[in-house]
């Protein structure tokens, strides 16, 4: 151990409510920063997952007059081979009708999906509320808010009536809850194959939806524009969540930079609290560093002093800071919780963001005690102790 390092450390030892008081400081500003960026993050998260987390985030929708794609597969084994960050490939065929139940009738969205592909985007077996999910080609899954509206149960029958006056007669398997009560309404879910077969679409479809990687969302438009890039696509329309969710985004991004200027603020508030208390430290200890000096300790050694109190204080506030952090943002979520007992928004527990913090209380204290190390470098011996 240096002798510049025994001396910080004997100097913060001799006035150990200072020293807690300073540490203490550093802990509750690197406290709060992780508090609100751990907050932002979750809240972004929370925003980005329950607007697009399931759903699609590109959509490739064909730009002839009847809506129609054809020869799908050959197109998604394109889409997948341009790309691999989509996780996700679904083909949809999509038909609006009535669906009519005695006197009650309701617009519906009769949607032909293949359900494992799906799943992955859409989660409808995690959301299944009661029954199983469609697969024979009259069985169909409805949302909570039809079946409340027209009060049905799974084994009801029911018919549609589709575009060119087609009637189809389903029975229903399952119920879903997806959260969205305009979807729970109007999405009527059926097989892909028996979409096909009952609408007389056989090998075709109305869209193809893909999803990508969860780290991966916010390239949605990047990777959108790879795929129309690609001239075997160059004839359909390629849509992205980005596109079509601007203010979204613009709430995002303005959460972004409020959540840095806050962080940004309680950094300078801690760099410059830290400095003020080590340059009061240099007057307290000038008698001691003027003896040192006058014993052959050079003006850099006596500058390492204050540099080594600003890094010990850094590390030990950095560490209480980070748990008293981690510990805020669980306390959020355990008393700030919806009424169904899920928290508002949910502890994102980020190593990378932790370690940041740590790393900021770390160099802001060390840069803190520039200013009272290059002090204490020019202090006279001579003056101090004849001072006194």
């Amino acid at each position: 151990m240096s002798v510049s390092l025994k001396i910080a450390v004997r100097f913060l030892k001799s006035s150990k409510g200072q020293t807690i008081m300073i540490a203490l400081g550093i802990a509750i500003g690197i406290s709060v920063q992780i508090f609100i960026g751990s907050l932002i993050q979750g809240l972004q998260k929370s925003l980005v997952e329950t607007t697009i987390g399931n759903a699609s985030q590109i959509t490739v929708t064909s730009m002839s007059e009847d809506r129609f794609i054809t020869d799908y597969t050959t197109i998604i084994d394109l889409i997948r081979a341009t790309d691999e960050r989509l996780v996700d490939v679904s083909p949809v065929l999509d038909q609006p009708g009535l669906l009519t139940d005695g006197d009650n009738t309701e617009s519906i969205l009769l949607r032909g999906l293949d359900f494992a592909a799906a799943e992955g985007i859409y989660a409808l077996s995690e959301r299944l509320i009661v029954g199983r999910l469609p697969s024979g080609k009259d069985e169909v899954a409805i949302g909570t808010g039809l079946q409340e509206a027209l009060s049905l149960q799974v084994g009801d029958s029911l018919e549609v009536t589709v575009a060119g006056g087609l009637r189809l007669t389903y029975v229903i398997s399952g119920i879903f809850d997806i959260k969205v009560q305009s979807l729970n309404k109007s999405w009527f879910l059926t097989t892909l194959v028996s979409a096909q077969e009952r609408l007389e679409k056989d090998g075709s479809v109305t869209s193809i939806e893909m999803q990508l990687a969860s780290d991966q969302v916010f390239l949605a438009d990047e990777i959108a524009s790879i795929l129309k890039a690609d001239p075997g696509l160059a004839s359909l329309g390629i849509d992205n969540w980005k596109d079509q969710n601007e203010q979204l985004l613009s709430g995002l991004n303005g959460q972004s930079i409020s959540s840095t200027m806050i962080q940004l603020f309680v950094v300078i508030s801690v760099v410059l609290a830290i400095a003020s208390v080590l340059a009061i430290s240099v007057l307290q200890k000038s008698r001691q560093i003027g003896i040192l000096k006058a014993m052959g300790i050079r003006n850099r050694q006596a500058s390492m002093v204050f540099l080594y109190q600003g890094l010990i204080l850094g590390v030990l506030g950095g560490l209480a800071g980070v748990l008293l952090g981690y510990g805020l943002a669980y306390a959020f979520t355990v008393f700030a919780r919806n009424p169904d007992g899920t928290p508002v928004v949910a502890l994102l527990i980020d190593p990378a963001f932790f370690a940041f913090s740590f790393g900021i209380a770390v160099a802001a204290s060390s840069l803190a005690s520039l200013i009272p190390a290059k002090k204490s470098g020019k202090l006279d011996p001579i003056e101090v102790i004849r001072n006194g």
